[in-house]
C-alpha cells in the first residue's frame, strides 16, 4: 500500500506541475499561450466614433495597423467650449482657441497619429480662393475640404437650449511626410472627420447638421 500510494502522490505532483507550466505560457512564451493585443480597437478609442467601416477602415490605413492609442484627447473640455459657444450672447462672435477633442497613435509608442480639434467659428465662406486649388472639397455639413495632411469640416449645430444655431469646425490633422498628391488620403482624413463630426453632433444634441453618413461625396475632382 505504500507504495501505491507514493505513485499516487507523483501522478498528482507531474499533474500540477503541467498545469502552473500550462499557466505560465499565457506571457507568450514557450508555454503556447497568446499574449494579449495591446492597445484599444477602433471601437474603444475616442468614445468609438471610428468603431465601424468606413471609418474604422480609414483610421487603420491613416494611424496604421488596428490597435491605438488615446493621445491626451479631452472630449468633456472640447463638448464644453460648444455649449459656451452657443449660450454666448453674440455667438457669431464667440472666438474660443480650437480644443483637442480626441487624439490616437499607434499602440506600442508610435508617434504619428492623428489630432482631432473643435471649435466654434462664425458664418463662411471658409475656403478661400487662393487654398481652394489645392484642396478636395466634399458634401457633408455646410462645407468640407482636405488636403492630404488637414481636413476640416464645418457643420451647422442648433441646440434646443438655447435656441441657437453654432458653426462647428472639425479639423483632423493627419501624420506628416505623405504627399500632397495622396488623394485616397484626403478622402480618408475627411471621413474622420465626418465620423467625429456626426459623434459630436449627438453628444451636442444638435438639429440640422446635415452631415452625411459614411464617405462624403466628392464636389470637385
Amino acid at each position: 500500500m505504500g507504495t501505491g500510494r507514493a505513485r499516487t502522490t507523483g501522478a498528482a505532483a507531474v499533474a500540477l506541475a503541467a498545469l502552473l507550466a500550462g499557466c505560465s505560457g499565457g506571457d507568450g512564451g514557450d508555454g503556447g499561450g497568446a499574449a494579449a493585443p495591446k492597445g484599444l480597437s477602433a471601437a474603444e478609442v475616442c468614445g468609438g466614433f471610428a468603431g465601424e467601416d468606413p471609418a474604422a477602415a480609414a483610421l487603420g490605413a491613416v494611424v496604421g495597423g488596428g490597435r491605438f492609442e488615446d493621445d491626451r484627447s479631452k472630449p468633456d473640455e472640447a463638448l464644453g467650449g460648444l455649449r459656451d459657444a452657443a449660450a454666448a450672447p453674440r455667438a457669431d462672435a464667440y472666438r474660443p482657441q480650437p480644443v483637442r477633442y480626441c487624439g490616437i497613435r499607434p499602440a506600442g509608442g508610435g508617434t504619428e497619429g492623428i489630432a482631432i480639434e473643435v471649435d466654434a467659428v462664425g458664418k463662411g465662406p471658409y475656403l478661400g480662393p487662393e487654398l481652394a486649388p489645392s484642396v478636395t472639397s466634399y458634401a457633408s455639413g455646410i462645407e468640407a475640404f482636405s488636403s492630404s495632411g488637414l481636413a476640416k469640416l464645418h457643420f451647422s449645430c442648433r441646440l434646443a437650449a438655447p435656441a441657437r444655431a453654432i458653426v462647428v469646425r472639425t479639423s483632423v490633422r493627419g501624420p506628416a511626410g505623405v504627399p500632397d498628391t495622396d488623394l485616397e488620403q484626403r478622402t480618408r482624413l475627411i471621413t474622420l472627420a465626418n465620423a467625429a463630426a456626426r459623434q459630436i453632433s449627438a453628444a451636442l444634441g444638435c438639429t440640422g447638421d446635415g452631415l452625411v453618413k459614411g464617405v462624403p461625396t466628392e464636389t470637385k475632382g
